[in-house]
């Protein structure tokens, strides 16, 4: 039922949340019971020992907070965060690795719903309190309704604790303008998945990645450009929808991506790609580590933050050099402007297009080794490539133009998109739901056989 698996039930699901939640907003508990039924149930699905191991582990992370909310002493502070840590690192590893344990299908019986985003979700809390930048709650109906909100459990986008109880607490009715923005954000995540990424995946990139050999290497370079903006497409089309639903319900989620393909340099890749992510692991790993106030220390955390970002994907060669060639790269930007001072803004046009482009092609070159089940297929991709042969005998004209519609909606500006969104919010019900009508039926009839599973539903 998950929406990672791209069913129309999940959607089915939220409808009658939403009914149940509606129907008892204007009384706190009611409403997060509501919520906390539908969290479990989601998990449910899955498997019925999460109705067990997530409140369990949940329970403890809530003890652990309330220990820190109520003690000043250092070591027992410390004491309950390490608790709260090792927790959700047992459960962390257990959900993404068990497979290296029991086995492949072992694997999928213990843990079919990985729970990264979870335990990243459930960190932010305690991490919270220890460091006192937010206020806990008292309430453990309140803490478990949010950070197992289900909209996040899946792939995100990682959401504070502490602002998701706030926004459980508060009461703020949904009007027809900003149901229309969540109806926007829903309908143009299932266009973005359905329509671009499964279109792209099925038709060259999953073909080419398995077998590259059998490609030109032309044609193996179009795949690479083709796999960065199904990666995109899919993962902030998933983002869209959990945005939409949530706002369906009152709540609003981070916005997870800013144009990503359009920043000139790496480190403004970061701040536009996965934002969650990259600010969890700014704020909970990279100002963690020690060191921060030598010379050399900083460009040495930046390269293991983003070596256990790579990690966190999976124990495996090809996420290791991701990361490292990311935090390399980060430190020797960050390095270089320590030097010569930020670029000065305005920049050239000329000189900002070239430093998007090889921004670009830097983050393509990553993403072959993201994408790739080893090093050496990663190494085999690079040197189909390095071939220079030309052909292309496997793309189609439609694949093309998918391509180049893709592309130009990368570097849409966002003021056009802010205005299109507000517009079709403003517009009357009936225009939302004849909207919502059109892209149903452009899913059934150019969506192909089904939608995929979302990429991020593996991690």
């Amino acid at each position: 039922m998950g929406l990672a698996s791209g069913s129309s039930t999940y959607f089915l699901f939220a409808a009658a949340i939403w009914f149940l939640y509606w129907a008892c907003a204007q009384s706190r508990l009611p409403r997060l019971a509501v919520i906390l039924f539908a969290n479990y149930f989601f998990c449910a699905r899955f498997g019925l020992f999460y109705v067990a191991l997530i409140p369990l582990c949940s329970t403890i992370d809530f003890l652990m907070g309330l220990g820190l909310m109520r003690t000043k002493r250092p070591l027992l502070r410390r004491a309950w965060l390490a608790v709260s840590l090792a927790v959700n690192l047992a459960l962390l590893l257990g959900s993404r690795h068990m497979g290296a344990l029991v086995g492949p299908r072992g694997y999928d019986w213990v843990f079919p719903l990985g729970l990264s985003f979870y335990t990243f979700q459930a960190l932010t809390y305690t991490f919270d309190l220890y460091r006192r930048d937010a206020k806990g709650t008292e309430s453990l109906l309140a803490y478990l309704s949010a950070v197992s909100f289900f909209p996040t459990l899946q792939a995100g986008p990682i959401t504070r604790v502490t602002e998701l109880v706030k926004q459980f607490a508060t009461f703020r009715p949904l009007d027809r303008v900003e149901g229309g923005r969540a109806f926007f954000l829903i309908a143009t995540g299932l266009l973005k998945k359905t329509l671009i990424a499964d279109f792209l995946a099925e038709n060259l990139v999953n073909r080419v990645f398995d077998t590259p050999k059998l490609y030109s290497g032309a044609e193996v370079l179009l795949a690479v450009y083709a796999y960065s903006l199904q990666l995109y497409f899919d993962f902030s089309g998933y983002t869209d929808i959990a945005r939409g639903v949530a706002q369906l319900l009152g709540i609003r989620l981070p916005i997870n991506f800013d144009r990503p393909y359009s920043a000139a340099n790496l480190t403004d890749f970061w701040r536009r790609w996965h934002l969650s992510f990259s600010n969890w692991l700014r704020d909970y790993l990279y100002f963690a580590l020690p060191g921060a106030r030598t010379k050399v220390m900083p460009y040495v955390n930046l390269v293991i933050t983003m070596l256990l970002g790579g990690l966190w994907h999976g124990i495996s060669w090809p996420f290791a050099i991701w990361g490292l060639l990311h935090g390399t790269l980060l430190a020797a930007t960050r390095a270089w402007w320590a030097w010569r001072g930020r670029p000065k803004q305005p920049v050239n046009p000329w000189r900002h297009a070239l430093a998007v482009f090889a921004t670009y092609h830097f983050v393509c070159l990553t993403w072959i080794f993201f994408r790739s089940a080893t090093a050496p297929a990663a190494l085999e991709m690079l040197g189909r490539i390095g071939s220079l042969s030309a052909g292309f005998e496997n793309v189609t004209a439609k694949f093309i133009a998918v391509m180049l519609a893709g592309g130009a909606l990368c570097f849409v500006p966002k003021q056009w998109d802010t205005r299109i969104m507000e517009r079709f919010a403003a517009s009357p019900a009936w225009l939302h739901a004849a909207a919502l009508a059109l892209v149903a039926l452009a899913l059934r009839y150019f969506g192909g056989g089904g939608s995929a599973p979302f990429v991020y539903s593996r991690f």
